[in-house]
């Protein structure tokens, strides 16, 4: 069983999978990526996440990745492993890859495809718990489950000691005050927000940190925002909160699909050197036309002040 701290707190990117086909890992790429990450100072790395198109993958890219992360990193920070699928025994299967690479915690949202009432999805998670062999942290993304954790779920689930707190990606902070207002029951569970614009004012609410999506380009620039906030410095704040909010403007909002927002971290990282910017299908990278626009939106940004930013793009030329 894995001995990871409680609660979790800080910066834990959801990675991305760099990959250098539609169904193959980019090797090196997820190492490179890995590495850049933990340079960055972040607090976590979780993997086979939304943003890490993990449902989309074949399962030996997961088997793979998870290897691949976990021998990277040698403990030097939790990695976290997104096990959440249609079935259960799939869930099962993962976890257990997870646990036998050494992973520290898992993490499941509710079963996607089918819009399951609230008994049904106790139920499932009561199951899936009793079977883990690793500490399991709850995500509720209803954008893409179709369902979300109402808080007396969430209650019910305090009592089982290997389930350590949930990410809310439902970008409404009304939904994460009233997980907080449960898990005072639980000193040892954590909250994470998933929208990065959203993190300073979840971290005022008492929210312990971000899983944010941006990180995976500019891990030092959320790492240093999460700190500014922790320590309530308004000046950093500011100045940090507003380069985020930059970075999503300039990078986010490229093509024309709600996924451009992976496709535009894939086809930085790609600009970088960090690693390849192939998608699973049935997702498609940026043409040309869209990466030209990033890498002169990425020239425009190697002129702010934000020390995160610079340290990343201070080798970065405008091909």
């Amino acid at each position: 069983m894995s001995k990871i701290e409680s609660p979790l707190r800080g910066i834990i990117p959801p990675m991305i999978t760099p990959l250098s086909s539609p169904e193959a890992l980019d090797v090196g790429g997820a190492e490179r990526l890995a590495e850049h990450l933990v340079a960055g100072g972040v607090h976590g790395i979780f993997i086979l996440g939304s943003t890490g198109e993990g449902p989309s993958l074949t399962s030996e890219v997961q088997r793979q990745l998870i290897e691949t992360i976990v021998q990277q990193v040698r403990g030097r920070v939790p990695v976290l492993v997104g096990i959440t699928e249609t079935c259960l025994a799939d869930s099962l299967v993962l976890a257990k890859i997870a646990a036998d690479s050494g992973a520290d915690a898992v993490v499941s949202s509710s079963p996607y495809y089918f819009q399951i009432g609230q008994p049904e999805l106790l139920d499932y998670f009561r199951k899936l718990i009793a079977e883990l062999p690793l500490p399991l942290l709850l995500y509720n993304m209803p954008g893409l489950t179709k369902v979300s954790f109402e808080q007396e779920t969430v209650r019910q689930l305090l009592e089982y000691e290997n389930v350590i707190g949930m990410k809310d990606s439902s970008g409404d902070l009304r939904v994460a005050a009233e997980y907080l207002e449960v898990i005072t029951e639980r000193p040892d569970w954590t909250l994470m927000t998933g929208p990065e614009g959203m993190l300073v004012d979840a971290i005022k609410m008492g929210v312990m940190g971000g899983v944010c999506g941006g990180a995976n380009l500019f891990p030092r620039l959320f790492v240093d925002l999460y700190e500014a906030a922790v320590q309530n410095d308004s000046a950093q704040i500011q100045l940090l909160h507003q380069t985020v909010l930059q970075l999503g403007e300039a990078l986010y909002g490229v093509g024309q699909y709600g996924t451009s927002y992976m496709k535009g971290i894939k086809c930085v990282l790609s600009c970088l050197g960090i690693c390849n910017d192939h998608m699973a299908l049935p997702l498609n990278r940026f043409g040309e036309q869209e990466r030209s626009v990033i890498k002169e939106r990425l020239g425009q940004l190697a002129r702010l002040e934000a020390p995160g930013i610079r340290s990343v793009l201070a080798d970065y030329r405008d091909a």
